[in-house]
């Protein structure tokens, strides 16, 4: 190969490495750019999400704090100082059906959103009354559709309770410590507020105590 020959060769070998040299770059550049793009959009999804989150939470509590302002219409009221809170192993005599608070059993009914299709014991149930939850009864005049409509609202609902009392004096009761609502219908607007009011609400003798583990069945 001739010197002229060799000369060439050099070159366009030189300009080949140059051109992957360029190459190489150019891809490290747009992979550079990717990583950049997909991080902030992480970064942007996540402060949004955690925006979100605390937004929905800080509105969860405003409608707490304002539904504990406002009153139930209709609900009754006990004497919190009056209903005991004693652990028994006997059957008690409640003053009200369904009962709203006194002494009871060791075991709470388990009230993570549970409903029961059979009929439960006080004693357990208003060991739950006690942790926070509210319980939802109904009797034999309560509609199936809005039987459904409590359950429902139930499941989607911890430190909550659902279960059958036949000789209650209204159809759909809702019961909390010291608190107690009768209503006709499940689209009674005071369903949500009592539920808002009284879940983990200030009536509470024992915040933060467990709704789940505890009796499962009557």
């Amino acid at each position: 190969m001739s010197r002229t020959s060799k000369k060439s060769a050099a070159t366009a070998r030189k300009a080949r490495i140059e051109e992957m040299r360029r190459t190489e770059k150019a891809r490290e550049r747009r992979n550079r750019i990717l990583t950049v793009a997909v991080s902030t959009a992480i970064v942007v999804g996540l402060v949004g999400f955690g925006a979100y989150y605390i937004n929905d939470a800080n509105e969860k509590d405003e409608q707490r704090q304002a539904a504990a302002k406002k009153p139930v219409e209709g609900e009754k009221s006990w004497d919190a100082k009056k209903l005991t809170q004693n652990h028994v192993t006997k059957s008690v005599s409640y003053p009200m059906n369904p009962p709203v608070g006194g002494d009871h059993d060791q075991a709470w009914m388990t009230c993570d959103g549970s409903v029961y299709k059979e009929a439960i014991r006080n004693e357990n149930a208003v060991h739950s009354l006690e942790h926070g939850a509210v319980w939802i009864t109904y009797n034999d005049d309560a509609s199936d559709a809005d039987v459904k409509t409590l359950a429902d609202k139930v499941g989607r609902t911890p430190y909550t309770l659902m279960s059958p009392v036949k000789d209650q004096a209204g159809a759909l009761m809702l019961s909390a410590w010291g608190k107690q609502l009768t209503v006709e219908k499940a689209s009674d607007p005071r369903v949500q507020q009592f539920l808002t009011k009284y879940v983990q609400g200030p009536q509470t003798p024992e915040p933060g105590a467990a709704c789940t583990n505890g009796v499962d069945a009557a």
